[in-house]
């Protein structure tokens, strides 16, 4: 919710990190920033961000940094029913923001457990590969603007990153971007095949050098290994590392939907996608892969809906908008073709589109190739090689081959799902094609039963023994009987877990195992019964109600409220009235 438009990508990284941070623990569903991002500087209800994210919770904030200061608000709200679960406030100096993300994020992490029930927390859960702040910003610009998934901005990002290098040379995630950024330049034809790919691998390997563990590294060489060399088995296994390492990385799930359509595995691409989207709900990039699966099976209807809903999301998203078009080709739409073109200025080659929806459909209109330059190569610089295809319909099917032949060798990734493209369907019976699409697919990957990467459950690890469970029970109870920490407003899960000397995700898991109940509603029965204690009380009959709930241990009139409503089902004033003497 920051207006810092000078900053704007710092905020962004920072907002990026926490998210990425709390993937970390496991059993927390995590919305990607994908999705969450579409919310951003908008004032909604968040039981309307709730109900289209599918989540329980909304964290939401503002960052401001004043010269070398930063001060980040936060507020954790209940999707129900609004209510505001958390606040606080943090104000540091800006060279402290490696430590401040880490405490940020455990501190939600923390409240989110004490208020929904058990997880397991670590120490720390968000690890920066530099402590330079001057490294850090120039990464998180470069990644601003390689989110922007334009071509000419990955050049932008790379230029940032090389800088972020510059001043700490161990920075490894930006080695890790660099490659990437390398890779689907030279994949898609922006920059020299060769140099490009020979960047990519070399930074690469720099990355893993300084860290050989990290999951961005492990997608990285997925990243590489499909993209750039059409290596499924390697880009499937180190997506799967990812996944290991980041279970809630959804580019990942979405990674792996393109290589099983790459190989005509659509119903394992499908289910993958639709994890993916599980995760990020709200992201165009998941949409559109979804309709393009469907575009590929040539149910061209059912694409045509995900990718509507991927432009919903991003209006300007080109691939979804030239897939669109490629479906009303198909339909032999005239109709919706036509007025589509019409409508849609950002259409890439509207004139040799409309030539070769009339050679698709057999359409009797005399193509006039006076008025249309056709330049194969050039089309190859975009997202669909319009010309290319047009070149196919027109009936030239050898100097289509040779064209394909050159393409498929320089791995050009507009023909990476070449297998199942309709726009290829002339050149199928060519025996040269067929040769070609032989050699290309691995046929052992096609063979092979791959598992669907499983979701995984939480961990139990810190679950205790009979013996275990009921010393600690009688420990804990000992403990509160005898000392009433609940009177203490701050008390936290953590505090009260060193006080009997438990670890606090033991302590956790007992209280959710063994009381059925999370940390906020086992401490708040103590609170209530006290309340209920003092209210009977005829000495502080001159309290009021409020009063006597902060003697007890609350902390805030609504969590009193709230917690009183749910538990005796009635208000506190109507509880008082009907025991009053």
């Amino acid at each position: 919710m920051s207006n810092d438009i000078d900053n704007e990508y710092f905020c962004d990284g920072i907002t990026e990190e926490i998210i990425n941070a709390l993937t970390k623990v496991k059993g927390l569903k995590v919305i990607a920033r994908t999705s969450s991002f579409v919310f951003k500087n908008n004032n909604l209800d968040v039981r309307h961000i709730g109900n289209q994210l599918g989540v329980a919770t909304v964290l939401e904030g503002s960052i401001r940094i004043f010269n070398k200061r930063i001060r980040i608000n936060i507020q954790l709200i209940r999707t129900d029913d609004g209510f505001q679960v958390w606040s606080q406030n943090f104000d540091r100096n800006l060279d402290d923001i490696f430590e401040l993300q880490d405490e940020i994020s455990l501190i939600i992490a923390e409240k989110i457990r004490e208020n929904f029930g058990h997880l397991n927390i670590s120490e720390h859960i968000s690890i920066i590969g530099t402590k330079d702040i001057n490294a850090y910003k120039l990464y998180l610009k470069g990644r601003a603007y390689q989110l922007n998934w334009d071509l000419k901005d990955y050049l932008k990002a790379i230029d940032c990153y090389k800088k972020s290098i510059e001043i700490d040379s161990d920075f490894y995630d930006s080695y890790f971007a660099i490659s990437r950024s390398y890779g689907i330049l030279s994949s898609w034809g922006a920059i020299d095949k060769n140099k490009g790919l020979k960047d990519a691998k070399n930074y690469l390997d720099q990355g893993l050098k300084i860290n050989q563990d990290s999951y961005l590294g492990y997608f990285s060489t997925s990243s590489l290994s499909f993209w750039n060399n059409w290596n499924y088995t390697k880009g499937i296994t180190y997506l799967k590392k990812t996944l290991h390492q980041n279970p809630s990385y959804a580019i990942a799930y979405e990674g792996i939907a393109e290589i099983y359509i790459a190989t005509n595995q659509l119903h394992k691409a499908l289910s993958n996608i639709n994890r993916a989207i599980e995760i990020s709900p709200l992201s165009p990039n998941h949409y559109f892969t979804k309709g393009n699966i469907y575009f590929l099976k040539k149910e061209y209807t059912t694409a045509i809906h995900y990718l509507e809903e991927c432009l919903k999301i991003d209006t300007n998203f080109t691939l979804a908008i030239e897939t669109k078009l490629a479906c009303y080709m198909f339909l032999n739409d005239a109709d919706k073709f036509h007025n589509y073109i019409a409508t849609m200025p950002q259409l890439i080659s509207p004139k040799v589109c409309e030539a070769l929806f009339n050679a698709i459909n057999n359409k009797q209109v005399e193509i006039d190739l006076t008025t249309i330059k056709i330049d194969v190569d050039e089309s190859f610089k975009n997202v669909y090689p319009w010309h290319f295809y047009f070149l196919v319909h027109l009936g030239k099917i050898n100097k289509a081959m040779q064209v394909f032949e050159e393409k498929i060798n320089l791995k050009i990734g507009q023909l990476v799902n070449f297998k199942l493209d309709p726009f290829l369907n002339p050149l199928r019976e060519h025996k040269q094609y067929q040769i070609i699409e032989q050699q290309t697919i691995s046929s052992d990957l096609l063979s092979e039963k791959e598992e669907e990467v499983k979701i995984l459950k939480k961990e139990t690890s810190n679950s205790l023994n009979k013996i275990e469970i009921a010393e600690n029970k009688l420990l804990l109870e000992n403990f509160i009987a005898s000392n009433e920490p609940y009177l203490n407003s701050n008390l936290s899960l953590k505090k009260l877990a060193e006080s009997i000397h438990l670890h606090p995700n033991k302590l956790s898991w007992l209280l959710n195992a063994e009381y059925d109940k999370n940390f906020n509603d086992f401490i708040n029965q103590y609170r209530l019964q006290h309340f209920k204690t003092l209210a009977a009380n005829p000495k502080f009959k001159n309290i009021t109600i409020l009063g006597l709930a902060y003697d007890s241990g609350f902390n805030s009139k609504s969590v009193f409220n709230t917690y009183f409503k749910n538990a005796e089902g009635v208000t506190p004033s109507q509880w008082m009235k009907a025991h009053s003497k």
